[in-house]
């Protein structure tokens, strides 16, 4: 069967025009069978609360978290006085030594790596409904619908028809169960709750189960999941550890969590929770739910245009691509999946998004399901802006200002410099030293790459209340720690970094050993010019710190350039080594292209085609074999403004590092590449990095006809484009902030003076060529 869809749609490959798409259909991700396992599920959040959700017949499954269930036995100390070997480990690097340089790093700068498990993110816990009587089911559908956030699950027995739905309401704070069926008094259910390897105290009374733990063994985090048990009719009972049903004619589970990650006690804040929980109808804390989930997810919306592969199952469209579908049709419901797991795993108040979002299942999931901010972090918040979630990305604004203290003992600490910083990892208790070995421990360079998220967030709104009293403030602190850490490389009298890497890659030195640490790499610079450069502009907006400010600007005049190779590739370290992986999934040398914007066609055109050399050569030896690595190529390619090989690599993230579930797979699941790849999509359509606002910069043939709304640029301003035939037909832009609006569509240009909230329309007839 199959197959036979597969092959059927592959023979249609034909596009339907961008009018007759289904709303209805595209905003949703739907099965014809239960998910075989944990990350093929359907993830449903608000937030701080989540649950992954199988939809089994007989035995249902949910797995559920909390986002501040971490365990916490052990602490990363920086080493004590690192930083009197600081200066001969540079050295050891100036003079070839790449290994004894490692090495004596190693002992006195690199603190020790904590067992795997030690410090990580866990779940709450699996809850399970048994329903004893549900054999034989036919016409089974599962569905996620991402216009209301709700997982619905349907199935028959014999005549009667079973529905549950499940959605994690941000207005109640609690996560709501119901199930349903068209004949009375025909509901019989188990309902029991069990966590991996952990010691739990569950009580069951008044129809509530308690779950009473802590994360870890030593002092991690206390936590109280609460469910509550509501039968429409028939008989409740219970013994210790389980709630049966029997003869209901609905079944209704409200689901809280606390903990004490923040204080408080959980057992009284989950009570609580769950008094307010059950104080309105279900139809009411519904209709709650979708209206305040709807306030998010309807800024914005993209039709890439329909085809007929969209009346099947989702998994079976993505078996579909791989052999050729052309569905475009699911990318959009690709993008807009990836807002939607933002808005679920990111919302003012609550912790940031982790490498899993907020769905874990067991209690040491891979990397420890923590905060690497060597990218991933800020992968995670690529999409926040331009697709109208501005506010998600408060909790990373929190979570960078939560890095500062510990950030400025490790700055004293390991390097006797001023400012704060932090390498390549940090979790919930914010510790920003290195550990474990250089190749991947010893970059202090996260804060520069993470504030110009905040850099970011000025850009697109425009509010000088927070680039003053938040973003410059954090800003100015880590340029304080770069213009110590730089010193001058003693042949050419540039400034450089280190010690440092180029994230989790290695070389070959001349001697033909294998290395990593040095100094001068590439991304650092980077980096360090992108984050002065803002810090810079910053300070002129704002007409502070101008000593400071030209302090910096002496500092930019004398450091090291980005470098060709012989090769005409940008180099990824001061000296041309030979690469130990050709095909490393980190492209860290291409920093300036994206998510920074040092590298343009208009400004820099040899750094662009030496970027794209940079691309070849990767993708040839292997590269990209990551989800998230394959997202970030399509953010570049979308820069560099090849469209087609854009779409191949979209392509390929669904084709080669998608689950049927939609949750991009690294492998295993991680979900910076759902939100790289949302960004990379969007950034094909719009671009607003390089001073004007550019319309279709990248925009394939496949997607020929389409239209986005609600999209936001640079400057302020908010965008709806429609185009045909991959033509401009028109564009109403939005000026949110009153700034002058320049907008460039195929060399031909429009400039407008605005006032704030002031909207017009351009059309292809009121550009100007740009050489006139």
């Amino acid at each position: 069967m199959v197959r036979s869809i597969l092959i059927l749609l592959v023979g249609m490959i034909f596009v339907l025009p961008s009018g007759s798409q289904d709303k209805q259909k595209t905003l949703k991700l739907w099965y014809r069978q239960p998910a075989l396992r944990w990350d093929h599920g359907m993830p449903i959040g608000n937030g701080r609360i989540g649950a992954m959700i199988y939809g089994g017949v007989q035995s249902e499954r949910i797995v559920l978290n909390e986002e501040s269930i971490w365990s916490h036995d052990g602490e990363y100390l920086d080493s004590k006085g690192a930083y009197k070997y600081v200066k001969e480990i540079r050295q050891l690097l100036f003079d070839g030594k790449y290994k004894e340089a490692e090495k004596l790093a190693a002992e006195k700068v690199m603190g020790d790596r904590l067992p795997s498990g030690t410090n990580t993110y866990q779940e709450l816990g699996h809850l399970t409904i048994d329903f004893p009587d549900h054999n034989n089911a036919k016409d089974y559908y599962r569905e996620l619908d991402l216009e209301t956030a709700i997982a619905t699950i349907r199935y028959k027995i014999e005549k009667t028809e079973f529905t549950r739905e499940t959605f994690s309401s941000a207005v109640d704070q609690a996560i709501y169960y119901k199930i349903t069926a068209n004949n009375s008094g025909i509901i019989n259910a188990m309902i029991s709750f069990d966590r991996e390897g952990s010691e739990l105290d569950i009580q069951v009374t008044d129809n509530e189960i308690i779950i009473l733990g802590m994360a870890g063994k030593k002092k991690g985090v206390r936590f109280c999941g609460r469910v509550k048990v509501i039968s429409g009719s028939g008989e409740v009972t219970a013994d210790k550890q389980n709630i049966l049903v029997k003869s209901s004619d609905s079944l209704l589970l409200v689901i809280t969590v606390a903990t004490d990650y923040s204080g408080g006690d959980p057992f009284t804040q989950s009570k609580k929770l769950m008094e307010a929980a059950l104080g309105r109808a279900y139809t009411e804390v519904r209709r709650n739910h979708i209206a305040e989930y709807q306030s998010w997810f309807n800024r914005f919306s993209i039709n890439l245009g329909s085809s007929q592969a969209e009346y099947f199952p989702t998994d079976e469209r993505l078996e579909a691509l791989k052999i050729g579908a052309v569905d475009p049709s699911l990318i959009s419901l690709y993008v807009q999946f990836g807002r939607y797991l933002l808005i679920s795993s990111s919302r003012p108040g609550c912790m940031p998004a982790n490498l899993q979002g907020i769905w874990v299942d067991g209690i040491k999931p891979p990397w420890n399901s923590d905060y690497h901010i060597n990218i991933n972090l800020q992968m995670n918040y690529w999409p926040a802006e331009v697709t109208n979630l501005s506010e998600c990305s408060y909790p990373l604004f929190n979570f960078i200002e939560k890095l500062i203290p510990n950030g400025r003992k490790t700055a004293r600490t390991l390097y006797g410099s001023d400012g704060f910083t932090a390498h390549h990892t940090s979790d919930a208790w914010f510790f920003t030293t290195c550990f474990g070995y250089p190749k991947y421990g010893a970059w202090p360079m996260a804060v520069g790459w993470l504030s110009r998220h905040l850099w970011e967030h000025y850009l697109y709104t425009q509010d000088l209340a927070f680039l003053k009293n938040t973003a410059y403030p954090i800003m100015k602190e880590a340029a304080e720690f770069y213009l110590d850490f730089l010193v001058e490389e003693p042949k050419t009298g540039l400034l450089v970094s280190g010690p440092s890497i180029s994230p989790e890659n290695s070389f070959i030195t001349p001697n033909g050993e294998r290395a990593s640490l040095c100094m001068g790499p590439s991304m650092d610079h980077q980096i360090i010019q992108d984050h002065l450069l803002s810090t810079v502009k910053a300070s002129e907006l704002l007409d502070t710190n101008m000593i400071f400010k030209y302090e910096i600007l002496n500092i930019l005049d004398k450091l090291t350039p980005v470098k060709i190779g012989k090769d005409g590739r940008i180099m990824e370290w001061s000296q041309d080594f030979e690469e130990a992986e050709p095909g490393h999934r980190h492209m860290s040398h291409l920093y300036g292209l994206f998510p920074a914007n040092l590298f343009t066609w208009q400004e820099t055109p040899d750094l662009m085609e030496a970027a794209k050399k940079v691309l070849e050569y990767r993708l040839k030896h292997g590269g990209g074999h990551t989800g998230w690595s394959r997202a970030w190529i399509i953010n570049f390619y979308a820069r560099l403004k090849d469209q087609e090989k854009a779409y191949s690599n979209v392509r390929a993230l669904l084709s080669k590092s998608t689950l049927p579930s939609m949750l991009d797979t690294h492998p295993p699941f991680q979900i910076d590449g759902n939100f790289g790849g949302c960004s990379g999509i969007v950034e094909m359509l719009i671009q607003s990095h390089g001073g004007e606002i550019e319309l279709l910069p990248a925009l394939p043939s496949a997607w020929k006809d389409g239209e986005i709304k609600g999209v936001r640029a640079r400057g302020g301003f908010e965008i709806d484009m429609k185009w045909d035939e991959g033509q401009l037909v028109s564009a109403r832009i939005k000026s949110l902030a009153g700034k002058s609006c320049e907008v460039l569509y195929k060399g031909k240009r429009f400039a407008k003076e605005t006032v704030k909230d002031e909207e017009f329309i351009i059309t292809p007839e009121m550009l100007a060529d740009t050489m006139q």
